[in-house]
């Protein structure tokens, strides 16, 4: 019996043992028009196997590819493309550059510093300092999010004051929403089990059932 880890390693494993077979008999043809012929066929038979590389723009220049890299790029046919260079198989891909938010507060998110750049350009006024309190309030709710521990308002002003680089402030008569009320606001937007409230009981079974109608009348 022979076993998959005695045998040599699939290059392309999408196409199967059977094909990498076929295409080391390839090389072995000495009549260079039928080995094209053959391996003609052979492309044929793995666009079959591998319809998702139709998906690309050239398909049939990837299948060609494909088949120059099985035979280890030691095969000579006619082949309507030039073949691929073998150090095509040693090159990496280049690394894709993310974008990097240093942001210094990470509970608070990306957009609330936004927010503060875009208000802090704002003339002083009402309104102002109407989006800085909702801005404060916001912030101090994120932290809790974050951190359940209580945290004081004068914590909330200095992260605020530092990120808008020393251009928002919270006056001394604007009082943050309290610790509690913004915890107690999160618990009931926390979504009820079904049933609750609606005179039902969940059984060993794991269903609702509602409860029997009592014959008694009081």
């Amino acid at each position: 019996m022979e076993y998959n880890t005695t045998r040599d390693k699939l290059i392309i494993k999408e196409y199967g043992r059977n094909i990498h077979k076929m295409i080391e008999h390839a090389k072995t043809i000495e009549d260079k028009e039928k080995r094209t012929q053959y391996a003609r066929m052979l492309i044929s038979i793995m666009g079959q196997i591998n319809p998702q590389a139709k998906e690309a723009g050239d398909y049939k220049h990837k299948l060609w590819d494909h088949l120059y890299m099985m035979t280890g790029f030691d095969l000579d046919v006619d082949a309507p493309y030039p073949p691929p260079s073998p150090h095509f198989m040693e090159s990496k891909p280049k690394k894709i550059s993310y974008k990097s938010n240093h942001i210094r507060y990470r509970h608070y998110g990306a957009n609330i510093v936004k927010i503060i750049e875009a208000v802090a350009e704002m003339e002083d006024g009402a309104e102002k300092d109407a989006l800085v309190m909702t801005i404060a309030n916001h912030m101090k709710k994120s932290y809790l999010n974050w951190n359940r521990d209580s945290v004081n308002d004068e914590l909330i002003t200095d992260h605020l004051h530092e990120l808008s680089g020393n251009r928002l402030e919270v006056k001394e008569e604007m009082q943050l929403h309290s610790t509690s009320n913004i915890l107690s606001r999160n618990k009931k937007k926390k979504p009820s089990r079904p049933g609750q409230g609606q005179g039902q009981y969940q059984s060993s079974a794991g269903k609702f059932r509602k409860p029997r109608k009592s014959n008694y009348q009081g």
